[in-house]
This record gives C-alpha cells, sequence and structure tokens, in this order.
C-alpha cells in the first residue's frame, strides 16, 4: 500500500512558470523557473498531496502578460474519507486572474493570434533606456488609476505570492483617488518580433510605489482654530508633500545578475529626485537581497559628492577645545560636518537611517584596511589608548567605532538600558562589529569597481546584485538568546 510520502511531492518544485510568445506554429517559450515560495498558496510546508507526477505550469505572454493555468499528473489519489488529493483550482483560483484559467487551445491561439500584439507598447510613459550586452531595455511607469496598467499588474501579481518572501498582491479595486497613489514600473526587452504580428516588447520585471502624504507644519505661523469651509476645496493627491515608498520590486529570475533592478530601483530614485512634492524616498520592509542592492546603488550615487565635498572623519576632535573646556561627550559635529551632510542628505531625498549607513559605510572605506577590523588591527590596543592612540587612521577607526555606537545606541536605547552596564557594553560592541562586517562585504564588492579615493568622477551604479548575509542585530534580551544560541547570526543593517 501507498503512503502518504508516494502521494505527496514539492510544491515548488511542481509549479513551472514560462514566459511564452507566438512561433510559426504555436507559443514557444523563451524562459521557464520555478517559484522561491509557494506557501502562501499551499501551506507553510509547500507540500501537495494526491498526486503522482505534478506540472502546475503557469504561463504568461511575453509583452502583455496574458497569463494561463495548466495542470497535468500522471495519477491522483482516490479520496479515502475526509483525505483527498489537493483542489488545486481553489487554492490557484484567489491568486490568478479568472481568464488564466481558459483551456489550452484558446490561449494558444489568443497569443499566436493577438490583434493588438504587433502595436503594444507598456502602458503609461517611457521614463529610462539603456543597453546590456547589446540587449536594450525600457523602463515605462504609469499610475494604477490607469486602467491599462491595472490589467497588467493584476495579471502579475501572483508572482508576488511566488518570488517575495511575506509579500501581499494589492488591491487594485480601491477609488480611484486612493489608486492614483500608486506608480507602477514596467521593465521591458525590446526583441525583434518572432512573427510579423507579435510584440517587440518583452516583459523583465517590475515594482510598485505609493505616495504617503508627509505632514510639514509651518512652524513661522503660530496654531490658531480657522473656521474655514468643510470640505475645502478638492485637493490632488499628486500635488501634495509625501513621502515615497517602494513597495515591491521584482526582476523575473531568467533576468537576474544583469543589473536591472538596480536600473529601475535608480530610475525610481531619480523621479523622486526630479518631483519637488516628493521629500524622501523609503522602502517597505527590504528584504536582504533588496538590501544589498539599495545600499549598492545609493553608495555609487553619494560616494562622488562625499568626495566633492572631502567629507571625512576629525581623528583629533578634542584639538578644538583646551584642557579645561574639554567635554565629556564629544558633538557629532566635531567629528563630522553635520549641517553638510544634512544637507545632502535633503537634496538627495535619502531616509534618514539609511543615509547613516551609507555615511558610515563611506567612512569605514576612507580607512586604510590594515588600521580596520578587516584589515587585522589590535582592537584590544586601540580600546586601551582610543583617541590617543599614536597613528592618525588609528584615531580615525576610533572615532568611527563611537559614532556608529551613538546612533545604535539612539535606536536602541529603550532594550540596551534594560541591561547591566557590563552587558551593555558587551552588547553594543558586538552589534558594531556586525554593522561592520556587513559593510566591508559591500566594500569588498564595490572594490575594483569604482574610481580611486582622489578621483572626483562619479560612479555608475553597480549592475551586479550582491548577495550578501548580514547579520541581524545582536542587541536582545537574554531569553531570545539563550533560544537562537545554536543559529549563527544573519547579517543585516541596524
Amino acid at each position: 500500500m501507498a503512503s502518504d510520502d508516494d502521494w505527496s511531492c514539492d510544491a515548488n518544485d511542481a509549479v513551472h512558470i514560462t514566459v511564452v510568445q507566438p512561433s510559426e506554429t504555436k507559443p514557444k517559450t523563451l524562459s521557464t523557473f520555478h517559484p522561491q515560495f509557494t506557501y502562501p498558496i499551499f501551506g507553510d510546508e509547500e507540500r501537495i498531496f494526491g498526486y503522482n507526477g505534478l506540472i502546475i505550469r503557469l504561463r504568461f505572454a511575453a509583452h502583455d502578460l496574458r497569463p494561463h493555468v495548466h495542470i497535468s499528473y500522471d495519477d491522483k489519489f482516490k479520496a479515502v474519507g475526509d483525505t483527498a488529493a489537493v483542489d488545486l483550482l481553489g487554492a490557484l483560483k484567489p491568486f490568478v486572474p479568472k481568464e488564466a484559467f481558459a483551456n489550452l487551445p484558446d490561449y494558444e491561439k489568443a497569443v499566436q493570434e493577438d490583434p493588438h500584439a504587433k502595436d503594444f507598447t507598456p502602458p503609461g510613459k517611457l521614463v529610462f533606456s539603456y543597453e546590456v550586452d547589446e540587449r536594450n531595455y525600457e523602463i515605462w511607469a504609469g499610475s494604477l488609476a490607469d486602467p491599462a496598467v491595472r490589467l497588467l499588474l493584476d495579471r502579475a501579481q501572483v508572482l508576488v505570492s511566488l518570488f517575495i518572501e511575506a509579500g501581499t498582491p494589492l488591491s487594485t479595486d480601491d477609488p480611484e483617488w486612493s489608486l492614483e497613489r500608486w506608480t507602477v514600473y514596467f521593465v521591458y526587452e525590446k526583441v525583434t518580433p518572432p512573427t510579423p504580428t507579435a510584440s517587440s516588447y518583452s516583459i523583465v520585471g517590475y515594482a510598485t510605489t505609493y505616495r504617503y502624504w508627509l505632514y510639514q507644519r509651518d512652524r513661522s505661523e503660530t496654531p490658531s482654530v480657522k473656521s474655514d469651509p468643510f470640505p475645502g476645496p478638492e485637493i490632488k493627491i499628486s500635488e501634495l508633500p509625501a513621502r515615497l515608498r517602494i513597495a515591491q520590486l521584482l526582476i523575473l529570475p531568467s533576468h537576474h545578475r544583469s543589473g536591472h533592478g538596480t536600473h529601475l530601483y535608480t530610475t525610481i530614485h531619480a523621479s523622486c529626485i526630479a518631483d519637488p512634492t516628493i521629500v524622501e524616498l523609503t522602502v517597505e520592509d527590504p528584504n536582504e537581497t533588496f538590501d544589498a542592492l539599495r545600499d549598492t546603488a545609493d553608495y555609487c550615487l553619494l560616494r562622488p559628492e562625499f568626495l566633492k565635498h572631502d567629507v571625512s572623519l576629525n581623528p583629533d576632535p578634542y584639538e578644538a577645545y583646551s584642557r579645561k573646556q574639554r567635554p565629556k561627550v564629544v558633538p557629532t559635529a566635531a567629528l563630522i560636518p553635520t549641517k553638510l551632510l544634512s544637507d545632502i542628505r535633503s537634496s538627495f531625498k535619502i531616509e534618514a537611517t539609511q543615509f547613516a549607513h551609507i555615511l558610515e559605510m563611506f567612512l569605514l572605506g576612507q580607512i586604510p584596511k590594515s588600521h580596520r577590523l578587516a584589515g587585522g588591527t589590535n582592537l584590544a590596543r586601540l580600546l586601551i589608548k582610543k583617541y590617543k592612540a599614536d597613528d592618525e587612521n588609528d584615531r580615525r577607526y576610533y572615532w568611527w567605532r563611537m559614532l556608529t555606537k551613538q546612533r545604535l545606541y539612539k535606536k536602541h536605547r529603550e532594550l540596551l538600558n534594560e541591561l547591566d552596564p557590563t552587558d551593555r557594553v558587551e552588547k553594543l560592541d558586538g552589534t558594531v562589529q556586525n554593522v561592520e562586517e556587513g559593510y566591508e562585504i559591500t566594500l569588498e564588492a564595490l572594490e575594483g569597481r569604482l574610481p580611486d579615493v582622489q578621483d572626483q568622477v562619479p560612479a555608475a551604479p553597480s549592475g551586479s546584485r550582491d548577495k550578501r548575509a548580514k547579520r541581524k542585530l545582536t542587541v536582545v534580551d537574554d531569553e531570545d538568546e539563550e533560544e537562537g544560541q545554536e543559529e549563527p547570526a544573519k547579517r543585516t543593517k541596524v
């Protein structure tokens, strides 16, 4: 008698995602890949019970993402009492548009004979073009209030569940005023049409962004009660001051490691800088891969600006004070040019914590590696001599650690203050080391791809997707520490 395991299969292996385009006789496959996650559809264990030889083929037309689901299997489990095979169609329907369940001949005919394919252009407007390995790409942007943008996004949204951990498909049936907050960016490759009636566009990926209102009080005015009529005059969401948030960014696996994610992010960032109503660019719950992409792009963007203004870490902040006037705590402005840095951050519209990470990474990179932990510097000796170390770079590294500790302490003050002083110092030191290791990985990945420190020429954003594994914050309570003792910590920014 067959066991349950004989009727169970890995859902990630069973699902095949294919991108298709017309050919002379029937649609041909451009690329095929498996999802990274299927737990939103098939449960946490990502197993499907009740089939042998199961293949769930999810097809997308390359230009307009017309979807189709085709299921095949060699054998199906016959129900015994309450034990039955998984209802595959029932599991898929909440995630895939209704049109995807047409029969296969109708779908293939629709792809082959699409009368609109030849004249298809992505919805919205063309905002950026670029070339990679002699292949041409375009990024188009459009409002979610546009029905054509909405249709394309609705067809693509199942990919969020399959490739973005904890990703949630957007609700596109909101009122128009709410949809206007959203902008969708589509990345397409320009290809040679395979048939005379086929499209010259093939999907690469997409991103979604939304505006959320930023309250900015005019402090030059004294608050007062006003008796203005309500409701007030009609206000357009696009005209209000706002932060722009990247909600989702997805590049299809067949186009990974070609720099498309970086191009997409920097295009969004450029549009944010050009929009006077946008105050700041933020990201909604980024994963480690996106963190790496964002750090690389932001570092390449800000580094030339830091070099142009000769931003550096003062190794001797006490020189401005006499012994009697020497403060117990060195002001941050004595270590770095805080006003200048605030102006740079505002002009590039980078969120404060992200800016601090990039600044810390830049300042670390200005210290010769032999005077950093990664280069084998004697940290024990440095912690004894502190700011009195003989070498200027040792003093600079000491103050870099203090500056980073200051930011971390401010962010995690409540948790750290629950610890006794000895444990507090230990946890903070461990966290600084983990942050530094994360920065070193990025700096090493960029080594040789950026101009020398003395070179003022702006560097182009990196085209690779740095697969850095970062560490989580080491400031944890005792209970968490005991539970996770045997798990190696991942690197992360804190």
